[in-house]
């Protein structure tokens, strides 16, 4: 009960899709814990919904429709706030699942969302969609906790995308590339590091479009070696990054910095150069390949996962044998394989030469056994040696796991206490799913 004697309105939110929204979700969670609400699990009865959407794939617009009848279902009269990509692109779709009103918010508008949530005054048709495209400013959002028992926080510094890679939905949900100012970029890291958080994932849409909307123009290198002079207690990771945004520089201050962890995750999405062109990517398949051969010989030990979108439409048994290839002679980690499907909105949708679903379902099998040599193979070259481990939970009641700068899960022995510190472990065996290890004393 609050000072005036009136029950606590009680508030679910949920989530699917990315990093960023991610964040975005944990600001509104961070906002809603200063009010006179209580929070309460999705699966519960509520009086207000959130469900912050994803439109990446059309199964996760698919999905984010089945969250919005779950909660029509939970409570009809609840107030219902539908935001993220699907909300921003599929407004009118999301109006006719229901009689209902439902308040939706869109991409730019995010910063407004619990004040629109809590507001005692409403109608049955609320629109906050603004001009996606027009927009110029990256929303203001403050996380003040990222939920208990996390040990690594997400760090939105950069939203929206001027790419317009033909299969991709985000421009038109997110808009142009925006930036978080410098200062603003520490403040929010310091508020993490002061909260315990030991690792920091620098995410964004375009992580690697950061600060060229700068009148100034600054870049992601910058802003590292920023955030790496305020020595705060923590180590940093990089998101997503496109092959043209790895730069020398930028290789060498993670070569100089142990603060920024051996990782990288590139995109190639496919080793073709006719299909790299019909998707609007803006490199050939040798570029990927000097990227990656030029980040091992600076960094030995880093850990490099590539995305690959299997099927895109064009993708004959010779396109798809030249990605095979490429990725089979190159020093990566591992792969997250995905088989395109049409998304509605895009030019690829509209494409001709639709790969048959087989052909796409035998190339996934192929790829994905490829993904499973491709990370014994990594972390068995790195058995016998000792690497530091941030402890993240406990694996199925039993051990310990966490995992090294480069990426690599380790499972290992050792009291709860402790979860959430940086242990040093020795890399021992292999197991299904990692890698066995021992704590050092």
């Amino acid at each position: 009960m609050n000072i005036t004697g009136q029950q606590k309105r009680k508030i679910a939110v949920t989530t699917l899709g990315c990093k960023v929204n991610q964040f975005e979700s944990a600001a509104f969670l961070s906002e809603l814990a200063e009010r006179e609400v209580e929070l309460v699990p999705f699966s519960h009865p509520a009086d207000i919904y959130i469900i912050n959407t994803c439109a990446v794939t059309a199964r996760a617009g698919a999905q984010s429709r089945q969250l919005i009848r779950q909660a029509l279902r939970a409570n009809p009269e609840a107030r219902l706030i539908v935001t993220g990509c699907y909300a921003q692109i599929a407004a009118e779709d999301i109006l006719e699942i229901a009689d209902s009103p439902i308040c939706i918010v869109g991409n730019g508008c995010k910063h407004r969302l619990v004040d629109v949530a809590l507001a005692d005054r409403h109608c049955d048709l609320e629109m906050h969609l603004g001009n996606i495209a027009g927009q110029q400013e990256i929303c203001p959002l403050t996380v003040t906790s990222f939920g208990t028992g996390r040990t690594r926080a997400y760090l939105k510094v950069q939203d929206g995308c001027n790419s317009f890679c033909s299969y991709c939905i985000v421009p038109y949900a997110r808009g142009r590339s925006r930036s978080l100012a410098p200062d603003k970029v520490v403040a929010q890291a310091e508020i993490f590091a002061a909260q315990g958080y030991k690792e920091q994932v620098l995410t964004g849409i375009h992580l690697g479009q950061y600060g060229q909307d700068f009148a100034a123009k600054s870049n992601l290198r910058e802003m590292l070696a920023l955030l790496l002079a305020r020595n705060l207690p923590v180590r940093y990771r990089l998101s997503s990054l496109e092959p043209t945004e790895i730069t020398a520089e930028l290789l060498g201050l993670m070569a100089e910095s142990s603060a920024i962890m051996p990782y990288l995750h590139i995109p190639l999405q496919s080793g073709d150069d006719r299909i790299l062109q019909k998707m609007n990517r803006r490199y050939p398949a040798a570029t990927f390949a000097k990227v990656v051969e030029e980040s091992v010989a600076c960094l030995p030990d880093v850990a490099i996962g590539v995305d690959v979108l299997v099927g895109f439409p064009g993708e004959d048994e010779a396109a798809f044998r030249n990605t095979y290839s490429l990725i089979e002679s190159l020093p990566v980690s591992y792969l997250h394989v995905f088989p395109y499907s049409r998304r509605p909105g895009t030019p690829a949708a509209s494409m001709a030469d639709q790969v048959p679903k087989a052909d796409k379902e035998e190339r996934v099998a192929l790829l994905r056994d490829l993904d499973h040599k491709k990370r014994t193979d990594f972390y068995r070259k790195h058995l016998g040696n000792t690497r530091q481990i941030l402890v993240e939970r406990r694996k199925k009641g039993c051990l310990l796991r966490g995992y090294t700068g480069n990426y690599i899960p380790v499972s290992f022995e050792g009291d709860s206490a402790l979860t959430n510190q940086l242990v040093t472990v020795r890399l021992e065996e292999l197991t299904a799913d990692g890698v066995l290890g021992r704590v050092v004393e």
